[in-house]
């Protein structure tokens, strides 16, 4: 194919995406009415599955199949990350001396790293009830993990995060969400149906399938931070020989 061919194949391409988009804005709902389908209809249905998150309905219920490919992305990136930062032969680890910690960055981020944790695990528990979910839960637990770099140093860092464990967490992680959705055409349904009863509303038990997939969406994504850091850090500071170290 010819450059000038290709600019012709991707010049039609743009205009009938320009064209698509152009005839779904006009159909959307004016600006600040009260006409909202999407919205409404997602409601009833989150309540209906006695999930009073819309958010986490949506997500884990509704369209868990593209939740699905969202966790798979970051997956991914976890397995190319460690493929591509592994330590080749050229390369020797170098074991970092630990540098003086400032007394008040020490003492509140060591405060600070239960106190993390713990928000972190309500925020992913407490998924389906209020705002959050396993995504930001998952996020907050493997910042609070790093605290402990801040706070001391990067020895005690590795003996808190063998990256080995956190590895095999993703990857069950991943797992479940799959297993999970098999279970829905077991049950008689479709792939990732809400197959569970829905339990009581507004309880830690409700919702049916959405607190597992919440959960499972908060353990992959707190393992996969994990070790993204972890291979990121290992570059900078026991890989390269040069540099300040931690």
């Amino acid at each position: 194919m010819s450059r000038r061919l290709r600019a012709w194949v991707l010049a039609a391409g743009l205009l009938g995406l320009a064209a698509l988009l152009t005839l779904a804005c006009l159909r959307l709902p004016g600006f600040g009415g009260s006409a909202h389908p999407y919205g409404d209809r997602a409601t009833r249905a989150a309540l209906a599955r006695h999930t009073s998150n819309v958010v986490a309905a949506v997500n884990f219920d509704q369209r868990a199949f593209d939740t699905l490919g969202e966790e798979s992305i970051l997956f991914a990136a976890v397995l190319g990350t460690v493929v591509l930062l592994r330590q080749t032969r050229d390369e020797r680890e170098v074991r970092p001396a630990p540098v003086r910690v400032a007394r008040t960055v020490r003492r509140y981020a060591l405060l600070a790293l239960p106190v993390t944790l713990l928000v972190g695990l309500y925020v992913v528990a407490h998924g389906q009830l209020s705002p959050g979910g396993g995504f930001q839960g998952g996020v907050v637990l493997a910042t609070a993990l790093h605290l402990l770099y801040i706070a001391v140093d990067y020895r005690a860092l590795e003996r808190l995060r063998p990256v080995g464990l956190y590895e095999i967490t993703d990857a069950v992680a991943e797992g479940c969400f799959l297993v999970t959705g098999l279970a829905g055409l077991f049950a008689g349904g479709a792939f990732l149906a809400n197959f569970l009863p829905r339990g009581t509303f507004n309880t830690l038990a409700s919702g049916g399938t959405v607190p597992l997939l919440n959960a499972a969406i908060g353990m992959e994504v707190a393992s996969a931070v994990v070790v993204l850091l972890a291979r990121f850090l290992d570059q900078a500071v026991e890989i390269e020989p040069d540099g300040d170290t931690k």
